[in-house]
C-alpha cells in the first residue's frame, strides 16, 4: 500500500508540474518583450565603460536609447569616431559630423581655476575637511569662493586617471580624458567643464567678484579688464558678469587674447599649461 500512494503522488506532482510548466510557457510567450535584434549589436560595438557620460545609466541604456529613442550616434565619447561610425553602420543612419573636420568634434574636461599654491594670495582653511563638498558647504571661507578645494572629488569621481591635484589644484590630462563628464558631476563649484579639444584658448577662471577682489585672492584671477574681448577679431571671447567667456563655434585659435590678458588667466600655450602627474 505504502509504494502504491508514493507512485500516485510521484505522478501527481509531475502532472502538477507538466501543468505548471506549460502555464509558465503560456504566460512567456504571452508576455514576452521583444528585444530589438540590433540592441544586443550595439551593446557589443561600445566599449562597456558604464561610465555615464553618454547622459544615459551606461552602455546597456545607451544602446538601448539608440535603437528605441533615437538618440545620438556620438553620445559615447569613450568609443569616439569609430564607436559613432560603426553605430551609423548598424542603425543604417548617417553620421552628423563637425564640417571642417570632417569627424565628431572631440572634447574634454577643463578646470576654471587658476589658483595653485603659488598664485592664492589667501588659502582657505580646510583642516579636517576631507571633501570637496564638505568644503563648499562652510560658511565664511576666507579667499575665493569660486575656486578649486583641492580635496580631490573629481579624481575620485574619474575611471580613467585622467584629472589629478597639481600643485593645490585640479589639472586635467587631455590625453587620457575621454569626457565622460563625472568629474563635472562631482565638483560642487562647477568648475569644470566640457571644452573643444583642439580650441587651445580657455579662460582658467571661475570668479565672478570684482577685479579689486579677485586681485586679493589670487595673482591669476580674472579681472574683468575686458583687454581680450576688445582685441578679440572675430567677437569670439566676451565679458559677463566680470568673467570672461570664450565663444569656441567662433574662436580661432589665434592667441591675441591670451597675449593681451595681464594677468595670464587665459591657458593655451604649452609651456604655461601644467601636466596633471
Amino acid at each position: 500500500m505504502d509504494f502504491i500512494n508514493i507512485i500516485n503522488a510521484v505522478l501527481s506532482l509531475g502532472i502538477l508540474g507538466l501543468i505548471f510548466g506549460a502555464l509558465l510557457g503560456f504566460a512567456a510567450d504571452k508576455f514576452k518583450v521583444e528585444v530589438d535584434e540590433k540592441i544586443p549589436i550595439i551593446r557589443e560595438v561600445l566599449p562597456g565603460a558604464n561610465c555615464g557620460g553618454c547622459g544615459y545609466a551606461g552602455c546597456d541604456a545607451y544602446a538601448t536609447a539608440v535603437v528605441e529613442e533615437g538618440a545620438p550616434l556620438t553620445a559615447c565619447t569613450v568609443g569616439g569616431d569609430s564607436c559613432a561610425a560603426k553605430l551609423a553602420e548598424i542603425m543604417g543612419a548617417e553620421l552628423k559630423v563637425d564640417a571642417s573636420e570632417q569627424k565628431v568634434a572631440k572634447k574634454v574636461a577643463f578646470v576654471k581655476c587658476s589658483g595653485d599654491c603659488d598664485s592664492r594670495k589667501i588659502k582657505a582653511d580646510l583642516q579636517g575637511v576631507e571633501t570637496c563638498k564638505e568644503a563648499a558647504a562652510l560658511d565664511n571661507l576666507q579667499g575665493c569662493s569660486y575656486g578649486c578645494f583641492a580635496c580631490g572629488d573629481c579624481v575620485k569621481a574619474c575611471k580613467f586617471d585622467a584629472i589629478s591635484i597639481v600643485n593645490g589644484v585640479a589639472v586635467v590630462d587631455e590625453e587620457k580624458c575621454v569626457n565622460c563628464g563625472a568629474c563635472i558631476k562631482a565638483c560642487p563649484q562647477e568648475l569644470i567643464v566640457s571644452v573643444p579639444k583642439d580650441n587651445k584658448y580657455r579662460v582658467a577662471c571661475n570668479s565672478k567678484d570684482l577685479g579689486k577682489t579677485v586681485r586679493q585672492n589670487c595673482s591669476k584671477g580674472c579681472i574683468a579688464c575686458r583687454l581680450c574681448e576688445k582685441n578679440c577679431p572675430v567677437q569670439a571671447i566676451s565679458v559677463n558678469d566680470n568673467l570672461a567667456l570664450v565663444d569656441y563655434s567662433k574662436c580661432t585659435n589665434c592667441g591675441i587674447c591670451a597675449s593681451k590678458c595681464p594677468v595670464k588667466v587665459i591657458t593655451g600655450r604649452e609651456e604655461e599649461q601644467p601636466k596633471a602627474v
